[in-house]
């Protein structure tokens, strides 16, 4: 089947996934994190695209991001993309791209699903991150992601990145950075329900969209792409009249 082209929409929000070649890792340390949060902002400012979010497992990279135009986001990836791929090559003696082939993304209903989005992305590289054991030299709180690992810090007070740039549905939090900080560290306690992670997956890795039946019809009536996977089988056949 004909690969889709890919479904980006100015100033929508965006959960882009970029996936190591054959789920290798892409991040050995945090001075790998450390280089490619340099060049994310980098390529970001030179593109306009606005970062929301970002998480940095071993093996893949998640943000969430609000490109201008539909060029801008692809040009700020690969942009990135050379710069940290050549940065890592040469420091571990690698050769060759490190990425499953070219990035994936989602666009994203304004309101509840951006901040599903937001809090997802937050919340899964502290899930992935070695936890520091109590009296170890290293300890460290749960409750305060290393900034390399995610963008949860950003918004828990623990390391403020100006570049990036928080979605208007997190000011609906609260009216003072106290509160929007409390009442963001109260949803990533919760976590995200499984179904509700692995559908946002889905949707990232397959160029749907994330949103309400309202949301996906209203971009139906803008693009003749599909927005969300056909049903698997054969349509019911209809019953002939007798």
């Amino acid at each position: 089947m004909a690969r889709l082209p890919r479904l980006v929409l100015p100033g929508r929000a965006h959960y882009v996934i970029q996936r190591g070649h054959s789920g290798g890792s892409v991040f050995a340390d945090d001075v790998d994190r450390r280089a490619f949060l340099d060049a994310l902002r980098e390529a970001s400012a030179a593109h306009g695209v606005a970062v929301h979010a970002y998480a940095l497992p071993a093996a893949e990279v998640q943000l969430l991001a609000t490109p201008p135009s539909a060029a801008a986001l692809s040009a700020t990836m690969q942009a990135l993309g050379r710069r940290y791929v050549g940065a890592y090559n040469r420091r571990h003696g690698h050769r060759g791209t490190l990425w499953d082939g070219r990035f994936r993304c989602a666009v994203v209903e304004g309101g509840a699903p951006v901040l599903g989005v937001l809090r997802l992305i937050d919340g899964l590289a502290e899930a992935e991150a070695p936890v520091d054991r109590p009296g170890s030299p290293m300890a460290r709180p749960v409750a305060e992601p290393r900034p390399t690992w995610s963008s949860a810090g950003h918004r828990l007070g623990s390391g403020r990145l100006p570049w990036l740039l928080d979605p208007p549905e997190l000011w609906l939090l609260g009216n003072t950075p106290f509160e929007r900080e409390a009442a963001w560290r109260a949803l990533l306690q919760q976590g995200v329900p499984a179904a509700q992670a692995a559908t946002c997956r889905s949707a990232a890795l397959g160029g749907w969209a994330i949103g309400s039946p309202a949301f996906l019809q209203t971009l139906a009536a803008d693009t003749s792409r599909p927005l969300a996977p056909r049903p698997r089988g054969r349509p019911r056949r209809q019953a002939t009249p007798a």
